[in-house]
Parts: structure tokens; sequence; C-alpha cells
């Protein structure tokens, strides 16, 4: 069974000795940022910091940094609710009663999947009217940071035409004591909740729900169709129906959650929002974006508040992200048959880079399952999408290279979409939201004919160009190339192309100086986080065909960081200093891991 509220988690945690408690006072001003950091480099524990400076509350953070803790929130392994639900639309097909019988366990778990009214509960211990903002204990987690803000706040809101409620994590930046920042990314379903209040004219009440139980943060970042409210696959996850109490906003709040905002968000009402540090790993754009208006706010007594840091991966979202992607598969397998698995890599932040492996029954019926990928959901915000045979790992990126490198043909495996809708965290395209897609077909096809035997070593940089300064093979099909900064870039690609060695690898990535090739995960989030296809493509030499250009490799992907680009995000060195010089006093055990870099 999954934890009842977040002190249930946090008991559930302790009594395993996988939470510290930090007596030591601490700042929320980038200070618990490099903490978390360290800790969870080194695979160490959730922390609770019992002093945190400027405010009366206690703060947890790094809950879901293993992916231990993550199946103890789940209370299962995810995997297992997946197949569970999709194994039982598959027995109740034709639904006889014998069908019915045999799923009864099943469905016995799906009459917990809904929400359970009742009068009173701890959230109602205490209530501000009107609210004091400052005075809870909000992280500012990177020195470029717009401010403090809630980094795991789960808002609610209703469409206003359904009456179907959305649950999502949208970044709160705090402006004051009474007012916050809505971050409504693209394809968000708050965020079209508001575009429908707007249509008609209307204020959208919003209520943010701070901890409960830690299903709710999980299925608040679950990619589920939209019109499906979140809080009821929560409850599936809890094992029991999720207690709400009515409020006048209409909405319904958890009963056992730490802290509720109340309040609305009215159309025409904007104010300039970050920039903050994201989960790609650099600083996000700076916008307009609706204020949040807080009317209220509802806290248990001693109430806990629960935040996350985002940045460079690997954060908390990597093994929320992984653990998600189990859990929803069986559905997109159960909607997409020819699907055998699909894998957005959290190396990149998810939406930049995705593998799918599929069944072929037909010429061309690869491009379907990619095509019918990129029309899920938020799926549709993937940048590069990799199609590859049922046989091969789409998990192990050296294996997807060397599908590449065997079947790769450009006139049918390379389809570049532009104009697209892009993430509103990605800054790559021309403009916010808009970017272009990559499709890559590493499918094996009849009658065309397959590489064996791989290219050779990567030569001496040296010898190739003197902007190189590293090279490295990231399975056969691409050629990592470091390159020297404010190096001639133009030059690089055409030494590479040239080079007897380097011509033979299908593509070469530029990569920039911040990217060490030692680290694969690292080269795949500097990779995918840094080039627009559209642009940052650049073929050997172009052929026409018809009305469409066929790309001939070797194609050179300049994903090296670019003067317009948003700033990686970087610890300011006297803070990390402090950190270390003050270790000793968090008394914070050592994780099993060692990999730490300030």
């Amino acid at each position: 069974m999954s934890p009842t509220d977040l002190r249930s988690f946090l008991q559930l945690l302790e009594a395993r000795g996988l939470l510290a408690r930090v007596a030591a006072e601490v700042d929320p001003n980038q200070e618990v940022t490099i903490i978390q950091h360290r800790v969870l480099a080194q695979g160490g524990p959730a922390l609770l910091f019992e002093h945190v400076k400027g405010s009366p509350y206690r703060l947890v953070s790094n809950l879901f940094g293993t992916p231990e803790r993550v199946a103890l929130a789940f209370g299962r392994p995810p995997g297992e609710l997946g197949q569970e639900l999709a194994g039982l639309a598959e027995r109740l097909m034709p639904p006889t009663l014998s069908n019915l019988w045999r799923a009864r366990h099943t469905l016995q778990l799906l009459r917990h999947a809904r929400l359970k009214r009742v009068r009173s509960g701890p959230i109602l211990e205490t209530c501000q009217e009107p609210p004091d903002l400052n005075r809870l204990p909000c992280l500012t987690c990177w020195p470029l940071d717009g401010g403090p803000f809630f980094t795991l706040p789960l808002v609610h809101t209703v469409d206003t035409v359904t009456g179907r409620g959305n649950l999502g994590i949208y970044r709160l930046q705090r402006y004051d004591a009474t007012s916050t920042g809505m971050h409504w990314q693209i394809e968000k379903g708050g965020g079209f909740h508001f575009q429908q209040a707007a249509r008609l004219g209307q204020p959208l009440p919003v209520s943010v729900f701070l901890g409960g139980p830690p299903a709710l943060t999980l299925a608040a970042i679950a990619p589920l169709p939209e019109g499906l409210d979140e809080r009821l696959l929560a409850a599936l996850i809890l094992g029991r129906p999720l207690e709400v109490i009515d409020r006048p906003s209409g909405h319904r709040i958890p009963a056992a959650a730490e802290f509720v905002l109340e309040g609305t968000v009215a159309p025409g009402d904007l104010r300039r929002e970050g920039p903050f540090g994201d989960h790609l790993g650099h600083y996000s754009h700076s916008a307009d974006f609706p204020v949040f208006r807080v009317d209220r706010l509802l806290a248990r007594k001693d109430a806990i508040f629960p935040a996350t840091v985002v940045g460079r991966p690997p954060q908390e979202d990597y093994f929320i992200g992984e653990a998600l992607q189990e859990m929803t598969l069986p559905w997109l397998k159960l909607i997409q048959p020819g699907l055998v698995d699909l894998w957005a890599y959290p190396e990149t932040g998810f939406h930049p880079l995705a593998v799918a492996a599929v069944r072929q029954r037909y010429r061309g019926e690869a491009l379907k399952h990619a095509l019918a990928v990129l029309g899920q959901g938020q799926l549709s915000l993937t940048k590069v999408l990799i199609v590859v045979d049922e046989d091969v790992p789409a998990r192990d990126f050296p294996a997807v290279s060397r599908a590449l490198w065997q079947n790769f043909d450009p006139a049918e495996c390379l389809h570049l979409l532009a104009p697209t809708a892009q993430d509103t965290l990605d800054f790559t395209g021309p403009a916010m939201n808009t970017g272009s897609r990559l499709i890559l077909l590493a499918t094996r096809q009849a009658g065309r004919p397959q590489r064996q035997a791989p290219p050779p070593a990567p030569p001496a940089p040296a010898t190739v160009h003197r902007d190189i300064l590293a090279l490295s093979a990231l399975g056969p099909a691409f050629l990592v190339a470091q390159v020297r900064q404010g190096g001639d870039r133009a030059a690089v690609r055409q030494a590479l192309a040239a080079n007897k060695l380097t011509q033979q690898y299908l593509f070469h990535v530029l990569v920039s100086p911040d990217v060490p090739l030692s680290d694969p995960r690292l080269v795949l989030w500097g990779w995918f986080t840094r080039f627009d296809p559209l642009a940052d493509l650049h073929p050997a030499r172009t052929e026409p065909a018809g009305n469409r250009m066929i790309l001939h490799p070797p194609l050179a992907i300049d994903a090296t960081w670019k003067t317009g680009y948003r700033q990686p995000v970087a610890f300011d060195p006297e803070k990390s200093r402090t950190v270390e010089a003050n270790w000793g006093r968090y008394k914070i055990p050592d994780g099993p891991g060692a990999r730490w870099t300030p």
C-alpha cells in the first residue's frame, strides 16, 4: 500500500534508514540545492531540514531521489500497476461473465479509484486569510533564478465547461505575501482550463496542494490523457479512495495535505516570470505569465513544506520519470499494439529524446508508429524520436546507435518536421514554444543491405582539426567531438567530413567543452538539450528527390552552446565552498555512491 500522507511516508523512510534529519539551520537560498545535489549524487537519503532560515516550517526534499524510494511511494513496483490495468482491458474482451469473474481482483482495485468526501481533516487545522507566503520556505535553487519559487506545487483546476479536474506541477514564482506566478507550459491541462475560462471572461479558481499522499505527486507528473483527473490515479496508487473536503471554491482538496493555497487566476493579469534553472539543466526564458492571487492558506499544525531541486540531470525527476514510464508503457502498448517499448531518456530531460521499439508488418510501418507516438499528449513535444526493431533494447543507446549504423538509409530513414510546437523550456528554437522534430528510422527493411563492419576507432583530435579537444564514439553511428569554445565550428564540420577515418561515421555531434565525453549520460544531456534539428543539422551533401531533399551522411549535428542560448546552471562558487566547509554540521550520512563534483 502507498503511504496515506507525507508524514507516514517520512516515518516509513526513517524506519528503513532512508531519511536524514538536519538540525543545523539551512538557507533556502541555494544552500539546500547544493546539499541535495551532493546527497543525491551519492544515492543518499531523503532530507528533513528542521530549521530553515526565515521560516517557522520544516522542509523536506530529496523524497524521490532513488528508485527504492519511488517504489516505496508507489507501494509496489510501478510497472506492476501498469501491467495489471492493461491486463484488465485484455481480460475483459469480450465482457462476458466468466471474463468478469477472472478479472475480479483488478476490478476490486479499480473500485478504490475515486474521491471520498469527508467533512474535516488535518488540512483545516489552521487558516491564514490573508496569507503570508513569505513565511513559507520556498527555495531559490540557482544564482540567476528570478527569486524563490514553489518547486513541488500540485496545482488543481477544473474545466469551467466540462467540470473535469486536472492536477499538474507548474512552477510558482513567489512575488510577495499573496501572489505567485503560474508557469503554465504548452500542452498542460491547467493551461487549457485557463484558456477556457478566459474565453468565457471568467477568473479560474485554483487550489495548490503541498504535501499529502506521495501518490498525489506521482499522479500529478504522470502523462495521463487529457480530461482524466490525476487524483483518480492517485487513489488507484493508494489502493483506497482519496479523502477530500468540499471547499467554497467548488474544489475538493485532499484532507491530508500539509498546505493548500486557494485563490484565482484572472485573464489579463500577467507579470514577468523567471528566469529559473529547470530540468533541462539551463535557465529558462523569462516571459509574462498569469498571476495566481492567493486568498487564503490552509495548513496542518506543524506543517512540513515539500520541495525538490531542478537542474542538470540527474535530479529527483529522473527517478520519478523512469518509474512513470514503467507504469504508463503497458497502457501505450494497449493503444498502439505494434509498440514494444518506448523510452524517453531522462538524461536529456525526457522531451528531447525518445526511442521506440516497434514491430513492422509492412514497408514503412515504422514511420506510422513514429507519427502515432508523436500524436500522444506530451509525447507530441518529443524533439528527436528514433525508431528501432522490436529486438533492439530501446533503453540502451549504444545498441540504438548500432541499429542506426546497420540500417540507416538517408532516402527513407530521416524525416525533418518543421516548424512545430516545442516544449516551453526548450530554448533552441527560433522562439518560445516553437522548434522542429527529427525522426530517425533504424529498422531493418527487406531488400536493403545492412552495414556490417563498424567504423574505426576515433583518431587523435589534433590530427583532424586544431579546435577539436576530444573525440569519442557513442556506438558506431555517432562520433562526438568536443569543440573548443569560440572554435570554428564550420571548419570542424568540414574537417570531420573530409577525414578518412571520421567520415565513416553516420553522424558527427559537436558539443561544448563543458560536456565531458567520459560520461555518456552527460554527453546525451549536452547533445539533445542544445540543438534544433532544422537549424543545426548539416549534411555532407544534399540531393533533390521530387519535392524533397535527401540529406546524405556524414550528418553533422551542431549541439554546441551558442550565443542566444540559455545559460547552463552552475553553483555559486562561494556558497558551494561554504557548504563544503560546513558539511560536518549537517550530520548527513554518506550514500553508497561517490559521484560528487561541486
